[in-house]
């Protein structure tokens, strides 16, 4: 357990409270078939890391050969996720009874993401958690840095009032790991689509129904 009370929790948001990984790399793949790349979901999943959308999109235009501008294919990719998620981003599980259990131990709680701050409402929304974040949602572009930077991480602990041994940070890619790690805060793992390999020595969990057995509460 950590020595230093817990009085806020910061989780990521794609992957981690709702869940988009798939929809994501779906999205991915309709783009860039477009253009004739022939992208197999299993093989974009494989290779799926998270962080800036730019830096994906870049990566996998480099990897399939597609002579096709990020300008171009970035609001194509918004505008598939976007239909995606309307039709079927759900919650990741326990998501709601973990917030149940930090409200009853009066523990804070707010979201990052890479994502501008409308799609991160926007998922939210969609997933009936937009009420439980209102004012806590603090994005990548407020920062102008973008994980594996741990910037954000630092941003919205300082935003909720909270020194970072205060608090505890939670994520599924190697990147937002990584930019927990950086921060020096307390980071979790939360084992996702496709677990992808990284150096840090960090606690799992393959729900959010765990996380309170990493909590102490603060009353």
């Amino acid at each position: 357990m950590p020595t230093t009370q817990t009085k806020c929790v910061i989780f990521d948001c794609d992957g981690t409270i709702v869940d988009s990984e798939k929809l994501c790399c779906e999205a991915l793949c309709d783009v860039f078939n477009r253009f004739g790349a022939n992208l197999s979901l299993q093989d974009v999943t494989e290779h799926y890391e998270g962080g800036k959308i730019a830096d994906i999109l870049a990566r996998t235009r480099t990897r399939f050969n597609v002579d096709v501008s990020i300008d171009k294919l970035e609001p194509l990719y918004r505008d598939s996720l976007d239909r995606l998620f309307e039709q079927s981003l759900k919650p990741m599980d326990g998501i709601f009874e973990a917030l149940a259990w930090l409200d009853e131990q009066n523990i804070e709680y707010c979201v990052v993401s890479n994502s501008p701050q409308d799609k991160i409402e926007r998922s939210l929304q969609l997933t009936g958690l937009l009420d439980y974040f209102k004012g806590k949602t603090f994005s990548a572009f407020d920062t102008n840095s973008w994980k594996p930077e741990p910037d954000l991480i630092l941003y919205s602990a300082m935003n909720m009032g909270f020194r970072v041994e205060e608090c505890l940070y939670v994520d599924d890619t190697p990147k937002g790991l990584e930019a927990g790690v950086r921060a020096g805060m307390k980071t979790i793992h939360l084992v996702g689509l496709n677990e992808k390999p990284h150096s840090f020595d960090l606690k799992k969990i393959t729900s959010l129904r765990e996380l309170e057995s990493f909590l102490q509460p603060t009353c």
